[in-house]
């Protein structure tokens, strides 16, 4: 019988894919060995490690001066490229968007009003919903920040093909959903 690629590919590696594999179990997930393909992709996640820690490095000055007064971390500037992407958004299509409760959300748009980089404003057609832009004067320094961090992850988009880009971006989106679950139930244990 010849060899099937892609039958390799689906049939679990070892006791712990396999119970994967075959379906939920009642009960929480025990933690699954990955497989070489999967230890693969995981060994990449390090070397992104230098290029997230440079942010605040590579904030222009006024900038970073208010994410340092005010302590605002990477999930407070997560919040900004989605207002160069479309201004104003109510909070609510900010959570939504963040994948975050209207809660969370909220408090990240109350800590960076404070900071002077973004400005809430009542809805004038839903007086109940409350409006959020990065102000006139502030667009351009935090335009200038987006644009330049997002020049390497612009490049690697332009190298794929749209269906290979499709997959990127569902994938980052997965790992993002995971890890947000993960940290929201680390802190409820503390």
């Amino acid at each position: 019988m010849p060899h099937d690629p892609a039958a390799a590919e689906r049939t679990p590696s070892s006791p712990e894919a396999a119970a994967t594999a075959a379906g939920p179990a009642s009960g929480p997930a025990a933690p699954r060995v990955p497989t070489p393909q999967e230890i693969e992709a995981i060994g990449l996640v390090p070397l992104l490690a230098p290029y997230l820690r440079q942010a605040r490095g590579q904030m222009p000055d006024d900038l970073r001066a208010a994410f340092e007064a005010h302590s605002l971390t990477p999930r407070h500037g997560a919040v900004l490229p989605q207002l160069l992407a479309e201004q104003p958004l109510a909070v609510g299509e900010l959570a939504q968007r963040l994948r975050l409760s209207l809660s969370t959300t909220s408090e990240l748009v109350g800590a960076l009003s404070r900071a002077g980089l973004v400005e809430r404003r009542e809805d004038p057609a839903n007086r109940r919903r409350t409006l959020v832009a990065i102000p006139a004067d502030r667009l351009p320094v935090v335009q200038e920040f987006i644009t330049a961090r997002s020049q390497p992850m612009l490049r690697a988009l332009d190298s794929l093909s749209p269906r290979d880009r499709a997959g990127f971006i569902a994938g980052l989106t997965a790992w993002a959903r995971e890890v947000q679950a993960q940290d929201g139930a680390t802190a409820a244990h503390r």
